[in-house]
């Protein structure tokens, strides 16, 4: 008997052998325990927009204080840094209950808990195959690695209740604060969590009195391990739980920033994976105040009368960089945004693309085209008219801007050539996808071509730099789970000369000045900009721009019709889209230095402020001058504050083949009708020469 159970002891300790030389420590670990979730932030880098992925942040053992290491070996393992990485009378109770079919009771060390859920390879069945196999990894483990190496790894692999993964989660799910900064009766607990993380997570009534009462034991356990002292535990107070709530929750226009992210993110290289398991630090461009600007902008000047079928969009960006700084996309429950998704036609916003290719081409600001209603041209089925089919004659390219004279941007199309017009529209930001099917038409310099709010701020951003289009993103930066940075460089791209974007601008000014575009004027600094008008008012626009700030806004329906407004009947851009621009731009550069546009070139224009607007024998004192206004006192120095541009009176220097009275407000003539906005460009009914375009103002 002796020589068999010699025999027995024997092959047991062959069979240990064999089983210690085949199962090395994996060389892999569980995605679901390395894996880090991102953090999404505003431009401050301070202020958490989202999170995305794995709820877990990783720190390094030294971040996390010593009390809460204490409390969770006392409450897990008080053997911890004197064991071997198992506990025999532990596993002994837990192979037992498993093979006598009873539930699986714990036992387990730090270290067994460890690999079970770090490395790969260790299913979370109940068996004693699975339970052999960890006890010989942990054993290994203990022996390859340090103690503390172990402890920093179990805190940042252990599920804690409230979808935190990791003590650093754990923090900011119950207590709204880092690792470091949890005291004692907080780290208590956190390790009297672990055990039951579901039962603890938000305790009430019956769980709670558990959870008190689980807490008091590893405080007194803590004493016992010499942690804390018996004084130190009776100062103990049960601590405040933060009140739980989701932990991606996105509200209002949350979910629409974290998609433009997400969507750049993927564009520059980063799979959806290292996403949500990589543990970036996304900086984005939104700043929070003015998405907050943004939308009360907006809401400050719409009704809440206003039908739900209206939408409006608001971008603005930032010249010099391309950022998005800010955005309004409407109310929570719309499928998609308005500033970046919808794409509706540009109507005269489009003209200042053309403006500027003339001026870039060879044609200044004195440059004269037929104004004339209608203008018949070459290809065309029909004429194209101007708004009530009124004649300006032959003009300059300011009045023209100034006034939005369709037949005279058709004329000045022609004669610039469109496939340059498209050219740097492209240059400037809308895509020549949205531009190649429009390109060949008559009206193609009126707005026929589809946009989306951002894009068209982007567009003119590139006047207000100079000419140069810097490519448009949401994203400053991004920093890995290493702690390497990576700062995001737009692309520039030439749109046209320095020289051309001032001239450009200056014709824009007076659109805000002394034309359509009155109704945005800001009173402390100069604004250019320019209103847009599709046909029967079924998208309305300003877009306009400072040195520091490019900003559009527009207004359309989601079924195409008419955008009225109850109070302010049938809209055109002049309106409220330009109230919208001003209250928003207003707040926005409250505080900041104002800043000069460039001189335009000496075509006798630079003195307008001085002497009588070609085609606008009058001026009037709105409140921003570059140089003194004569007019000043034949209008009683009285400011007009109408949103309505100021009216002319004949012009004494020159006769025009059909003075007009501009209109007041900012109108379309267009035969062209479109889709809903949607992420795709829409198709308008008519694509041809015989399309009038979106017309007048």
């Amino acid at each position: 008997m002796a020589i068999a159970f010699g025999a027995g002891i024997l092959a047991m300790v062959g069979l240990f052998g064999i089983a210690w030389a085949m199962t090395p420590i994996p060389d892999s670990t569980q995605k679901e325990a390395t894996a880090q979730g991102s953090v999404i932030y505003y431009r401050d880098g301070k202020s958490v927009l989202a999170k995305q992925g794995v709820n877990r942040k990783n720190v390094k053992l030294g971040q996390v204080p010593a009390h809460v290491r204490d409390a969770v070996i006392a409450a897990e393992n008080r053997s911890f840094y004197s064991d071997g990485g198992v506990s025999l009378k532990g596993t002994a109770r837990a192979v037992w209950s498993t093979v006598t079919g009873q539930q699986l009771q714990g036992g387990s060390t730090i270290t067994q808990q460890m690999v079970r859920n770090y490395y790969s390879g260790l299913s979370q069945e109940r068996s004693i195959t699975r339970k052999f196999k960890e006890i010989l990894i942990s054993i290994k483990v203990d022996q390859s690695k340090s103690k503390d190496w172990v402890l920093e790894q179990y805190l940042n692999t252990i599920y804690f209740g409230r979808g935190a993964n990791g003590v650093q989660a754990a923090a900011q799910a119950y207590f709204g604060k880092n690792v470091e900064d949890l005291t004692v009766a907080e780290g208590a607990y956190l390790a009297a969590v672990i055990q039951q993380p579901s039962r603890f997570a938000d305790p009430k009534a019956a769980d709670l009195d558990a959870a008190r009462t689980r807490w008091k034991a590893i405080v007194d356990a803590m004493v016992q391990t010499r942690a804390i002292t018996a004084q130190d535990a009776a100062k103990q107070v049960f601590p405040a739980l933060k009140k739980p709530r989701a932990a991606f929750a996105l509200k209002g226009q949350d979910q629409v920033m974290v998609d433009r992210v997400r969507e750049e993110l993927n564009a520059r290289g980063y799979t959806d994976e290292v996403i949500d398991n990589g543990g970036l630090k996304i900086v984005t461009t939104f700043d929070k105040n003015l998405m907050g600007a943004a939308e009360r902008a907006v809401k400050s000047v719409l009704p809440e009368s206003t039908s739900k079928k209206v939408r409006t969009g608001l971008a603005a960006i930032d010249p010099a960089t391309g950022e998005v700084v800010a955005f309004y996309g409407g109310r929570k429950d719309q499928s998609w945004d308005n500033a970046f998704s919808a794409k509706v036609q540009a109507g005269s916003t489009f003209k200042p693309y053309t403006l500027a290719t003339a001026l870039d081409n060879g044609f200044d600001l004195s440059t004269t085209v037929n104004g004339n209603s209608p203008i018949s041209v070459r290809g065309a089925s029909q004429a194209i008219p101007n708004d009530s089919g009124r004649s300006y004659g032959y003009i300059d390219l300011v009045r023209a801007t100034q006034n939005s004279v369709n037949t005279a941007f058709v004329d000045l199309g022609q004669k610039v050539g469109l496939d340059k017009v498209a050219k740097v529209a492209e240059a400037a930001g809308i895509p020549a996808s949205q531009l190649d099917q429009h390109k060949i038409a008559a009206s193609f310099p009126l707005g026929v071509a589809s946009v989306s709010a951002v894009q068209n701020a982007s567009g003119f951003a590139s006047f207000a730099n100079g000419g140069v289009h810097m490519e448009t993103h949401v994203i400053k930066s991004v920093t890995d789970a290493n702690g390497k940075k990576s700062v995001i460089k737009p692309k520039s791209t030439t749109v046209v000369g320095k020289q051309a974007a001032a001239d450009a601008i200056y014709a824009m000014e007076q659109v805000v000045k002394y034309g359509t575009g009155t109704g945005a004027r800001l009173y402390d600094r100069p604004v250019a900009g320019k209103t847009g008008t599709t046909d029967s008012s079924g998208a309305v626009w300003f877009n306009g721009f400072t040195p520091q700030l490019a900003t559009a806004v527009n207004m359309f329906r989601d079924d195409n019709k008419t955008v009225e407004v109850p109070g302010y009947g049938v809209q055109f851009g002049g309106q409220l889209p330009a109230r919208i621009w001003k209250a928003f731009m207003t707040e926005a550069l409250e505080g900041k230095p104002v800043e000069e546009f460039p001189e335009p070139s000496d075509y006798g224009y630079s003195q307008w402020d001085e002497q009588e607007m070609p085609g606008d024998d009058r001026g009037f004192d709105n409140g921003y001058d570059r140089h003194d206004n004569p007019w000043n006192n034949e209008w009683s120095g009285e400011r007009l504050d109408s949103d309505e541009p100021s009216t002319p009176q004949p012009d004494e220097t020159s006769t025009p083949q059909n003075p007009v009275i501009p209109e007041e407000t900012d109108r379309g003539d267009a035969d062209n009708s479109e889709a809903p906005p949607s992420e795709a460009p829409a198709e308008p009914d008519q694509l041809d020469d015989t399309s009038h375009g979106p017309g007048n103002r």
